[in-house]
Parts: C-alpha cells; sequence; structure tokens
C-alpha cells in the first residue's frame, strides 16, 4: 500500500445532493437586433465613416454570443460604409504572441469567415501618450492606424481590485489594447493602484487615439447576454460604472457563505481571467478585493480545452490533479503572470494521481472540522452556477435559506444524497 492510499484510507467522503441556484434570467435573445438598436440610435447618426478603416476590438473572454455581436458591429459598420477589421485586444494573453492572440479568437468563433472581414493580429504597439503621473501609453499599431475605433466588451466585477471601472472598456483600452508592453506599463504600480491606473490610461487613449464608439455587455448569472448598450466616447466615463453596477447586481454566486471544501472540477482563461472567478471562489491573488465563499481548502480538477493549457489561477488551490498538471502550458500560463505582477496564481499547487485523492487530501488537512459531517460545495465552474453538489452536512443551511426566502426559494435541492460516483481511475464521472 502506498503512501497516499495509506494515509487517506480513514477519509470519509460524504454524500452530495444537487442544489439548483435561481438568479435573474433577464436576457436578450435578437443578439443581431440589440447590436443594432444599440449603434443606429440618434446619437450614432453623425458618425461619418464611409470609406474609412474601423478597427473593432475583441478580448480573450469567453462572453456569451461574441461571435455574433462582433459580426453584428462589423456588419453596422459596413452598412455606414466603412471597412472594419478586427484587432484582439487582450493584453499579454494568448503568450503573448500575434498567432497565439488570433488561435483564442478562433477558440471563441472569432474568424475572418465567422464575422466577415480580416482578423489583424500584432503584437507592435505605438506609443499614444503619458498618464499624469508620467506612465507610458500604448496602444496596439492596427488600431492606432485605424481611421476609428469601435470598443466591444463585456463589464463586470474584476478580480483583483474594486474601483469605478473594474473589467471593461476602460480597462480592454488600457491593458487590451495595450498589449503587452501597454498592459506591463499598466500594471507596473501593481493592483493597489490598479483603480487609478485604468482610467488614468484609458483617458489617454481616448483623449489622443480616434474610439468613435463602444459597445458594452452585461451578462446575466447563467453566462447570458442581458444587456448590449452603445456609448459614445463622451459616455464611457459616466456609463460604464452604471453598467458595472447592474453586472454586480446580475453576477452569479455561492448562496451559503462558508464550507471546509470548494471542489471546482475546472478552471480556464475562457471562464475568468484567473482561471476561476475569485468574486465567486473567495480565492483572490491580491489584497485589494474581497467576496465569494469562504473555504478552508480548495481543489482543481482539470482545464478547459478553451484555455490552450493557460493554467493561470491554478494557484489558487490547495491541491491539484496529475491531470490538470499534465495539460499545463507553461509559455501560454507565465506572461500573464508576469504581465500583471501577480504570481501567486501560477504556483504549482500540491498535485495528486486522482480526483478522489485531491478530494481527500483537502479533506484530511482541514483543521477545526467535524471529519464525519465536513462541508463540501462542488461546481463546475465559475460560470456554471445554476447547478452545484453540496454535501450532507449542508442540506440544513439549504432548507434554512428555502425558509427564510418569503415565498421566492433562491434554491431548491434535487433528491437525495448519494455518494460521489468514481470510475476506475478514481475520477469523477
Amino acid at each position: 500500500m502506498d503512501f497516499m492510499t495509506e494515509t487517506l484510507k480513514d477519509v470519509e467522503l460524504p454524500k452530495m445532493a444537487e442544489v439548483r441556484q435561481f438568479f435573474d434570467r433577464s436576457k436578450i435573445d435578437d443578439i443581431e437586433g440589440a447590436v443594432m438598436d444599440a449603434l443606429c440610435g440618434p446619437k450614432f447618426s453623425g458618425l461619418d465613416i464611409e470609406g474609412k478603416s474601423i478597427a473593432v476590438t475583441c478580448g480573450s473572454r469567453g462572453i456569451a454570443n461574441i461571435a455574433e455581436v462582433i459580426r453584428s458591429v462589423v456588419q453596422f459598420l459596413k452598412e455606414k460604409g466603412a471597412e472594419p477589421f478586427i484587432v484582439p485586444a487582450m493584453g499579454s494573453h494568448g503568450g503573448a504572441t500575434a498567432e497565439g492572440q488570433r488561435q483564442i479568437l478562433a477558440s471563441l468563433g472569432v474568424t475572418d469567415e465567422s464575422t466577415g472581414c480580416e482578423i489583424r493580429s500584432s503584437m507592435e504597439t505605438v506609443k499614444i501618450g503619458e498618464s499624469t503621473d508620467g506612465h507610458e501609453v500604448r496602444i496596439d499599431k492596427n488600431a492606432y492606424g485605424a481611421d476609428g475605433i469601435v470598443l466591444v466588451n463585456r463589464i463586470k466585477p474584476h478580480t483583483s481590485f474594486r474601483g469605478e471601472f473594474e473589467s471593461g472598456l476602460m480597462k480592454m483600452m488600457a491593458i487590451g489594447l495595450g498589449k503587452q508592453s501597454g498592459a506591463e506599463s499598466c500594471h507596473e504600480s501593481g493592483f493597489k493602484h490598479m483603480a487609478e491606473m485604468v482610467p488614468a490610461f484609458g483617458r489617454v487613449i481616448l483623449k489622443n487615439a480616434n474610439v468613435i464608439a463602444a459597445v458594452g455587455i452585461v451578462e446575466n448569472a447563467y453566462d447570458e447576454t442581458a444587456i448590449i448598450e452603445g456609448l459614445l466616447p463622451s459616455e464611457i466615463e459616466k456609463g460604464e460604472p452604471e453598467l458595472l453596477k447592474m453586472a454586480s447586481e446580475l453576477m452569479p454566486k455561492l448562496l451559503f457563505e462558508s464550507c471546509d471544501l470548494l471542489i471546482v472540477d475546472r478552471i480556464g482563461k475562457n471562464i475568468s481571467g484567473t482561471g476561476m472567478d475569485p468574486n465567486i471562489s473567495g480565492a483572490f491573488g491580491t489584497p485589494y478585493a474581497s467576496g465569494g465563499i469562504d473555504a478552508q481548502r480548495r481543489c482543481i480538477l482539470d482545464l478547459t480545452d478553451e484555455t490552450h493549457g493557460g493554467a493561470y489561477g491554478m494557484g489558487a488551490a490547495d491541491v491539484i490533479t496529475a491531470r490538470l498538471r499534465n495539460k499545463i502550458d507553461f509559455a501560454q500560463t507565465y506572461p500573464n503572470a508576469i504581465t500583471s505582477t501577480t504570481l501567486s496564481f501560477v504556483r504549482v499547487p500540491m498535485t495528486v494521481d486522482s480526483d478522489r485523492e485531491a478530494i481527500g487530501v483537502c479533506l484530511k488537512t482541514c483543521v477545526g472540522t467535524d471529519k464525519a459531517r465536513p462541508r463540501v460545495v462542488r461546481i463546475k465552474d465559475t460560470a456554471s452556477m445554476d447547478k452545484i453538489m453540496i454535501s450532507e452536512a449542508m442540506i440544513p443551511e439549504a432548507e434554512r435559506i428555502i425558509k427564510e426566502s418569503n415565498g421566492k426559494p433562491p434554491l431548491e435541492i434535487i433528491g437525495e444524497a448519494a455518494p460521489f460516483a468514481f470510475d476506475e481511475n478514481g475520477n469523477l464521472f
């Protein structure tokens, strides 16, 4: 009997029950129509772009319906007589290479063919100015050379800092369009100052680059498009914070304050910039943001295919599996960590052979807990929060939440609790 088998032989794994969480599911069904409505209002009637080249930005996040949104923006521009092209606006992602960023767009369904226009991917940048405190501000060379820029991005709470502007349009300008060099400049002072740096860089770009429009996207808790709003450049400073408030209200969460162990089936860049969203998992890489579930231990079992081996965020776990470890592409993983100055999220945690061992090690090393009745939450990923699993010990808490809901329960327990289902290799089905 090997050490791991011996040391885990007395660890009892709890039975798990499926729980459905309910959130506001307001969504947009006609994506193309919503984009056209956002851009065809009176405030955009004065756009004179016939015959002009227009850069349309697209980031690396797994934004719902992003290919359709981009295609609709391109269509709008073409109907105005413009000559649009797409620019990857994702900082150092994709291994900080032009081809890597093109591949990320392709994995999101954004290609020359799907959008009807050319993708111009390059890591070359141009200095466009300096922030008030002397930091160099740079943007993508192709975007700089265009006659106009249309920003397209999702707006949501950031994973590492809090501010008036978090993940969204300002950040896409400051970091996404800045590519490796611009993102590095913006991150230079660390996340402690990011709430000031992002708008400072964004204002330089708004002043010195020809941004002609922005499309802000807000998603609901089910990873569906809930809001699409068109903004003039002059409206971004006021409009984006309002959209951020809406995004905060709509975002998913775990309806439990704490647990002994959080099991995360998979992480990836297509799910969150940090692999799994700390606003849900509670595992932040900096002290400048907080929230999410309070878990004593966390294990991560796998990477998504769409993350292409990028394992940024694995360092938030206490234990990972060999399956995940064998998929890591450090050339994809490290550039983001170096650029963002957050190295903790790329540390390789304790690695074990199977899901069973990962869960067992975490439960065995929890302290001050009821070993016979551990409080365990299992999620597929932080973008899939409608169905989760909880251990038997947490069922009374779920029942209390239901009882105190005044007629509109935010969750329901589905079926009876049952043992974990492992295959012959000790991995979860």
